[in-house]
């Protein structure tokens, strides 16, 4: 009989695999009838080392099958430390994967492949680099992206410049085989994208988002001393095989997101998913014998002003069970809405009759109130901020106080702020109408009955419109065989 992961922080409707390291999406592809999403992996433990590409499958974005490793490193060859971040196309009856080769022998990540010919199942190396040279002024260089426009294959690689400029170099193809390089299709000095991030000296993980004539570059920020940072979103155009950019912004309001990958889909949506890391001392990380997790899927579009609109997959509604919440009020203190479980999909529309800092939501963890997260609306700076300084009694576990922009809290009081909060044990969505969004982690302790409250401080009143549904878990079929032949343990819940 299938059981819920005794582990209370693992997810049970974000994919990853029971245990070890994960980290970035790669290999996002649609490719016989199925969604494909790889990830960086570590098939022996949950720190990252021993980089290998595991696989999952899912024909409807619900019901999904992890496959055999896809990609392992070489001893002697050029990925031997690792298989580090890329992506994957559909050509023609294969699945074609471009990644990074990594070997503590040279800094640089030059770009090889592998393809599949029979679904993802197993996969053949191509045992040399695809770009063996870098182009000149190169100093970084990793992540390629492929994808295929106006009849050509073009290639976005991540890279820091000489100069001290980041930059996403383009190449071009007739046969995903010969690459022509044509200069850098953005690149840029450090710039500010919020009081504590800017837009790195090196880009890692490009991704083009593209429609209509109108573009946004996806980048992960990076620091050659600090390393990966935040994710910025460059908006704009193409011209003449060149980005011409306007601002960049940041791509996720959260502490804990970085490397998203985008799918192009069937029906002609865009699908992304990103990388949310740890927010805990690596001690624990060690004691639960796993790291990392992938974000829901989201569907990403680029609105009339460039910006990208970010929401979960419309599939996802599927997976709300019973309606635990449904509260209509306004309270001058505190309302205690009802109770969820650990995994759960909240939509709120909050009306603050007067402004106060205290104003919002309460996800109230433990019996006696010391453990909560809170989501608060301070309308003064138009934002909505998100508490997990309390979050857990744990001490091992992160805090910090974060912020989304919310232009609707600027308004005159009583007006509406609405939103849409995913938590899955032990991350948290925010979702914005704006399409902005917010990911974070946090470890709860107390147990698996939790409390929505509604709260007003001061003098203030808040009008609420609140409900919640718990979450089912998705269907997991687990590999158990061997990469040559394997065979599958159906799963009814996440994990075995």
């Amino acid at each position: 009989m299938s059981v819920l992961p005794t582990d209370p922080h693992l997810p049970v409707a974000h994919l990853r695999p029971p245990r070890n390291w994960i980290n970035d999406p790669n290999g996002l592809a649609f490719h016989d009838g199925h969604y494909h999403v790889c990830f960086q992996y570590n098939p022996y433990g949950p720190e990252h080392a021993n980089m290998h590409w595991g696989h999952f499958r899912s024909p409807d974005l619900l019901d999904w099958e992890e496959l055999p490793v896809a990609l392992t490193p070489t001893p002697g060859g050029e990925d031997a430390e690792g298989c580090f971040s890329g992506n994957a196309v559909s050509d023609g009856d294969r699945l074609v994967a471009f990644y990074s080769a990594f070997r503590t022998d040279r800094w640089a990540q030059p770009v090889t492949t592998a393809e599949s010919r029979d679904s993802g199942v197993t996969w053949t190396p191509r045992g040399r680099l695809l770009i063996p040279e870098l182009p000149e002024g190169a100093t970084m260089y990793r992540d390629p992206y492929v994808w295929r426009e106006a009849g050509r294959w073009r290639m976005l690689v991540g890279s820091a410049q000489a100069d001290g400029r980041a930059a996403a170099l383009l190449y071009e193809s007739d046969d995903l085989e010969r690459w022509e390089y044509q200069g850098p299709f953005l690149a840029g000095a450090p710039q500010a994208v919020a009081p504590d991030a800017d837009t790195g000296l090196g880009w890692e993980c490009p991704q083009y988002l593209h429609a209509n004539g109108r573009g946004a570059l996806l980048l992960g920020a990076w620091d050659p001393e600090l390393g990966p940072r935040r994710t910025v979103v460059y908006p704009g155009r193409e011209q003449n095989g060149r980005f011409l950019a306007d601002a960049p912004a940041l791509l996720d309001h959260g502490p804990d997101f970085y490397a998203p990958a985008l799918l192009p889909g069937p029906d002609g949506r865009w699908l992304l998913w990103g990388w949310a890391w740890e927010a805990r001392d690596p001690e624990w990380v060690r004691e639960a014998g796993w790291a990392g997790l992938l974000t829901f899927p989201r569907e990403v579009t680029l609105a009339e002003n460039g910006s990208v609109r970010q929401r979960p997959a419309a599939e996802l509604l599927a997976l709300r069970a019973e309606h635990a919440v449904t509260a209509v009020g306004e309270t001058r203190a505190t309302a205690v809405l009802g109770t969820v479980g650990p995994s759960f999909d909240l939509t709120a529309r909050l009306e603050p009759r007067t402004a106060t800092s205290a104003t919002g939501l309460r996800l109230v963890t433990s019996a006696d109130g010391t453990e909560y997260l809170d989501v608060r609306i301070d309308a003064g700076a138009g934002e909505l901020v998100v508490d997990r300084d309390h979050a857990s009694l744990d001490p091992r576990a992160h805090g910090g106080v974060f912020r989304i922009p919310c232009p609707e809290a600027q308004v005159a009081a009583g007006a509406p702020v609405e939103l849409r909060l995913v938590v899955d044990r032990s991350v948290a969505e925010l979702y914005l109408p704006s399409g902005k969004v917010l990911t974070l982690r946090f470890y709860p302790t107390g147990g698996t009955s939790w409390r929505i409250e509604a709260r007003s401080g001061g003098e203030g009143v808040l009008g609420y419109t609140v409900g919640a549904w718990n979450l089912r878990p998705y269907t997991m079929r687990y590999a158990t065989g061997t990469n040559a032949e394997p065979t599958l343990t159906d799963v009814g819940l996440v994990h075995p």
